[in-house]
Formats: C-alpha cells, sequence, structure tokens
C-alpha cells in the first residue's frame, strides 16, 4: 500500500485523494509522504514487524533445554506445560517478552481438533 502511495506521490496526486482511495488516513499517508520526500522508494518498503525479534537457534536450544528440565523446575504445581508457563520461561530466561499467539507458533503445535 505504501509502495502504491509512493508511486502516487511521484504523479503528483494529492494527500487526502490518496488517503481516500487507499483507505488509510491522511496522517498516514502524510507520514508515507515524509518518509518519500526523505528517502525514496526505498524508504516505504517494509523492514517487517518492529516489535517481534526472532529467536536464535541458540535461544531456541537454551528454551528447549529450560522446558526439560519441567515446569516443577518454575515452581509450577503440576507437571503440564501451558503456552503461559512457556511464555514465562521465555521471559525469565531469554528475557523476550512474547504473546501467547507467537509462543504458539514458536513451539509449533499441531492443532488440538482432529479435523482441523
Amino acid at each position: 500500500m505504501r509502495l502504491q502511495a509512493g508511486q502516487r506521490f511521484a504523479a503528483g496526486e494529492k494527500t487526502a485523494v490518496i488517503a481516500k482511495n487507499l483507505r488509510v488516513s491522511v496522517r498516514s499517508v502524510e507520514r508515507w509522504r515524509r518518509a518519500w520526500r526523505e528517502g525514496g522508494m526505498e524508504a516505504l518498503r517494509s523492514a517487517g514487524p518492529a516489535n517481534n525479534p526472532t529467536v536464535t537457534d541458540e535461544q531456541f536450544a537454551v528454551l528447549e533445554e529450560e522446558l526439560g528440565k519441567g515446569p516443577s523446575a518454575y515452581g509450577f504445581d503440576d507437571d503440564r506445560w501451558t503456552l503461559a508457563r512457556v511464555q514465562t520461561v521465555t521471559r525469565r530466561r531469554l528475557r523476550m517478552s512474547r504473546p501467547v499467539t507467537t509462543v504458539w507458533r514458536l513451539l509449533e503445535v499441531p492443532p488440538v481438533c482432529g479435523r482441523c
């Protein structure tokens, strides 16, 4: 979408028209236009999510080792790993805060439902 806006900037279109056509706020288009003026089309390319740094292979190995110790090593009452508990271990050991949905993807947990 930002690249489309960049093409329109180059064509001289007005900010309000671009915002309406792309169904975004005028403020967003103004921000994109500023980036475009300062860095061209390259400045409009996405660099990916800013708040979701990846877990390295080394960090994943540490997490595997920690999970191998079992939940009781972290003071949990029973021997069940839940996503919330894995999230806690990730925060404590790797010093990384991840939403439960990211923990789910990190562990590549298969669907519970046989039809899914």
